[in-house]
This record gives C-alpha cells, structure tokens and sequence, in this order.
C-alpha cells in the first residue's frame, strides 16, 4: 500500500437522500462505560435479547480479550443468544503501531470472537497520532489500511470507526480524510465517523458530513457524544446530510454525559424523517424495552426522556389538559402509542375542573360537578401541606372515589402502635431475656471489637374492626414500616387472602422543609404490586411513622380494590 493518502481524491458520489438507517446500538460495550453501570455476562445477554426484540440491525457485544466478562460473552452468546434480526458485531482496535496485522494480538482476539462483523476503531487524528499513539501520520494510515485488510481476508464485515474525526479533520483535514481512505481501499464496508469528545453541534457534523459523503464511495456513519448535549441532533444532522448507519445507546447510557440516545434517534428519524429505521411495526416496542433496559442494568428510567419518559406525554396544567381534550395535538406531536407510551393528565394544584373530570372519566369514576369542586378543593388542601399527587395515582384515585361518596369497608382502624428496642450488645442479661439465650448468644457472636454492633427489635400492634369483629394483632419487624405492614396483614390476612399477592416493592422519604431539622414534614411514598401491575400512594406528616403507616393504609386498600374485582380493567391507578 503505498502512503500518498494524503491527498484524498474528491469522489463522484453524492448524498443522495436515504430510504433507510442501519441502527448499531452498542449499549453492551460503549453504553457500559458509563459511571454506575456494570452489567454481568448474564446482564448483557439478556440486554441484547431486547435490542433483537425492538429490531435494531447491529448489536456490539463487547471487545474480545479486553477483559474476561466480554472474553465469556462472545463465548456464550452462539450458544445462549439467540438473535431473530440483529447480527452480533465485536469491538476492537486496529493492529499496534510497528506490528502486523496478522501477528496482533487485538486483530486475532476479533477473529477469533466468530462474529460476522467487526467494528475496529482508528485514531483520525493527526493530533491523537502524534501525541497517543507516538508514532507517524504515515504509520497511522498504515495501521488502518493493514487492519482493515487482514480482517476483510478473514471473509469479516468491518465497520471502521474513525476516532477523533471531527476534532481532526478541522485540525488536519487532509490527514482524516486519508485515513478513511485508506480503510476504504481495504474493504471497509462502513466508515463510521466519531464525535469522540462530544464537542460538535449540529451544523459541523452537517457539513462535514456532507463533505465526507461526496468523497466516498462506501457507507458512512454516525456515532455521537452528548458532551454538548446535542448527541441526538448531530446523529440526526449526519443522517440530513447523508449518512446512512447510526451509532448509539438505548437511554443514551454512556461514558460522561452519555452516546446518542437510540429511543430519540430512531423515533426521530423513523417518524419524523420518514426514513425506515426498526421494522415499523416494531416502533411501539421501543417504551417497554427501554424500561426493561433500564430495570437490567439497575438504573431508573428518567421519567422526562422523550419519547419513552413516564412524563414525555404527561400533562399538568389544566390548559393543556382541556386542549388536549378536544384536540390531542395541541400538546402532544405525535400519537403517544406509536411509541408504546401513553397520554397521562396528571393531577396536582395547577388542576383544573376538566384535568380531574378526564382522570375520573379514565378510571370509571362518575363525578358530577359538586363532586369534582369538592375533589379539587381536598387536592389543593392537601398539596398545600406537602402532598404530591401527580407520583401517587393510587393515593388521588382513592381521593377520586371518596369525592365521589365511596367510602372503602375492607376494615377500619381504630388505632396502631410502633415500639422499638435498641440494645447493646454487652447487655447480655438484658439480651437473654429479650431473644432468650440461644439466639442471643447467636447474635453476641457475631460481634466484633472494630465493629460494635447493637440488638433492635421491631414490634407493632394494629387494632382494626373488620366484619363487626374487633381485631388485635402484633407483629415484629426489622423496622417501623415492616412491622406494621406484618401486624395489618396479620389482623385482616383471615378474611382477604388476596393479601398474598399484593407486595411493597419500594419506600421513598423526602423531608418538606428541612429547616426545621428533626422536626421537618416528611412525605412517604410507596410503590406496590400485585403481580401484573404497580400503583404508588402516599403519606405526609412531621411524624414519619405516621407518614408511612397513612401510605400503606392506602397501598393495601387498592390491593383489596383491584383484587376484589370492583374496579375495571385499566392500567391506570390502583389497578
């Protein structure tokens, strides 16, 4: 090969408009640099179920022979991944400077990953040459050439990520260029062009692009950091200008502010574009496999992302939720279900009368005027001293319902008791007679002098009237919270075994006005399930127990309402 690829010919090609975009998500290698984000063998493997579920054509599963956990995937992943759409792409680097192609050791560890595509990263850079890898322009030209040309011989699809290009070609044009080149002249399918350090904005990548699309005569992609926050709009710029292949992660994971996020590009491009992305029919997947993305990898979903957020089509105020009414584009620019999300009025002291009138309507509650002036009133009292309505539908669908004239006849409280029992360790005579001495000398066993460690014990008795019954029932705890939630469950477990599906699956404390310290309101809240379906109430008090124990109330009454049947089939509030 010779090096005279300094001087990059112009090509003939032209950027013509596409009817399609090959969607490369690499959530399993790029996306897993972000901070907090670790992912097990088992983790990716399911992560890439998903991405094969939503259709994306191209999933990177990792880098061969960077670490062992990657080493095991691409081990596991013929034998346990079973992909319908995607095809498997592994990650690596050209050959080392001063090396062969076929004596390099990343070049063979891609090999032998017996993937059909490989994705093989360059510095496009002169600066990055120079100064990472310290060797020659030249050399560097060499390395992509030589890479690129082992791999394509070993019968590999090779898409060639150009590191750096942005920053390079305003830098050095001539040197980035002929690095693309070069690795198009090797059989490079895909020349992948990256905003490495994120710092583009749209109408640079638009350019440039547009300038590298004219000049070649292959593929050209797009791969974007959201350094500017501006990720999403490079990727859909590059894709105006010519671009065909995309780059990025579902929910944008990444390293510092994250890659462009796939569950905006691909909706964007998809319906706003009107360029073929993921199968059509498969759009409406794109909310409930970002959900379950995020719930694999241990990061809560961010509820005002677009387009798959619980809020992106949430609406507060009541203008808009009247307009929404009558009109559902005033606020909303696309149909929420094209995406699998759903519109959602959500209810706080901005509400007005047709906000309620609608939420009411949504879950088969009949409100006429009296009832809903009276519903606002008790909401606006009620947000007054700290409640929150729009995060505890289960908590506003049960205000609905009492504004109503329901009153709930499950069981009535008449009163609670929480006692906890905090005791050292090296009052073993008080210990003995509190566990008795076999679990006391259990506990005192597994103390230790660095690590001093106390007994506390939980107890709480709830009192209720239940079918003209008088009911006492007590019950420990490893705190306040679960030892009332044991001693209710124990007093009106008898007469509702439906009690036994219905489980706490989060508890949430925030502190009102904490200038007062120890004294502050506190607002609990708490998410439950059934099994099939997730409602959250909510409690507000100075005292936190009492904050807790007014959210679980609420939580197991619209337990015993869904269960019983007399609410209808909704998704919506306690259902």
């Amino acid at each position: 090969m010779s090096t005279d690829h300094l001087e990059y010919d112009a090509g003939t090609v032209s950027a013509l408009a596409a009817t399609s975009i090959d969607v490369f998500d690499t959530t399993l290698r790029d996306g897993s640099q972000q901070e907090g984000l670790s992912l097990t063998v088992d983790d990716k493997l399911r992560v890439a179920e998903q991405l094969d579920y939503l259709g994306v054509r191209y999933i990177e599963g990792g880098w061969p022979g960077a670490n062992p956990k990657d080493d095991e995937f691409f081990k596991r992943a013929p034998h346990e991944l079973k992909l319908d759409n995607a095809t498997l792409v592994a990650f690596g680097s050209t050959r080392h400077p001063g090396t062969k192609a076929e004596e390099d050791q990343v070049l063979r560890h891609l090999v032998d990953a017996e993937t059909e595509a490989v994705c093989i990263v360059a510095k496009a850079s002169s600066v990055q040459v120079r100064k990472a890898l310290r060797t020659t322009l030249e050399e560097g030209i060499a390395m992509a050439y030589d890479s690129v040309s082992y791999l394509v011989s070993k019968g590999l699809k090779v898409f060639f990520d150009a590191e750096h290009f942005f920053d390079g070609y305003l830098a050095h044009p001539k040197f980035s260029l002929a690095v693309l080149k070069a690795a198009e002249e090797a059989g490079a399918s895909t020349l992948v062009l990256c905003d490495t350090n994120g710092g583009m904005l749209p109408s640079q990548v638009e350019s440039i692009v547009r300038e590298v699309k004219s000049r070649s005569g292959i593929q050209i992609g797009i791969h974007c950091h959201n350094d500017t926050g501006c990720a999403v709009a490079n990727s859909i710029a590059a894709v105006q200008a010519g671009a065909t292949h995309v780059q990025g992660c579902i929910n944008g994971y990444g390293e510092r502010t994250g890659n462009a996020d796939l569950t905006s590009v691909i909706p964007d491009i998809s319906l706003k574009l009107k360029i073929d992305t993921i199968p059509a029919e498969r759009l409406e997947r794109i909310t409930p496999v970002s959900h379950h993305i995020a719930e694999l990898v241990n990061i809560p979903p961010r509820a005002q992302q677009p387009y798959v957020g619980s809020a992106a089509f949430a609406h507060k105020a009541g203008l808009h939720t009247s307009a929404i009414a009558r009109m559902r584009d005033a606020y909303e620019h696309i149909n929420p279900e094209l995406v699998g999300n759903g519109t959602r009025f959500v209810v706080s002291e901005m509400a007005g009368r047709s906000t309620l009138a609608l939420q009411a309507e949504r879950l088969g509650i009949s409100l006429d005027s009296d009832a809903i002036a009276k519903a606002i009133e008790q909401l606006k009292r009620l947000e007054h001293i700290g409640y929150h309505f729009e995060t505890a539908d289960g908590s506003l669908e049960l205000l609905l319902r009492k504004a109503a004239g329901w009153e709930q006849e499950f069981y009535e409280v008449e009163s609670y008791r929480v006692m906890s029992d905090h005791i050292p360790v090296g009052n073993s005579d008080i210990l003995i007679g509190t566990m008795g001495s076999s679990k006391a000398a259990a506990f005192t066993a597994t103390d230790s002098s660095e690590h001093p460690m106390n007994y506390e014990s939980t107890e709480a008795t709830v009192k209720v009237l239940i079918d003209g019954e008088r009911v006492i029932a007590t019950a420990e705890g490893n705190g306040p919270v679960n030892a009332l939630d044991a001693a209710l469950r124990k007093a009106i477990g008898g007469h509702y075994p439906e009690l036994r599906s219905i489980h706490l699956v989060d508890y949430r404390v925030r502190v009102l006005n904490s200038a007062k310290g120890t004294a502050s309101a506190t607002r609990v809240l708490i998410d439950t399930t059934d099994g099939t379906r997730v409602w959250t109430t909510m409690g507000v008090s100075e005292n936190i127990i009492e904050a807790s124990w007014q959210a679980l109330d609420d939580s197991i009454i619209c337990g015993l309402l869904s269960a019983s049947g007399r609410l209808r089939d909704t998704d919506e509030g306690c259902l």
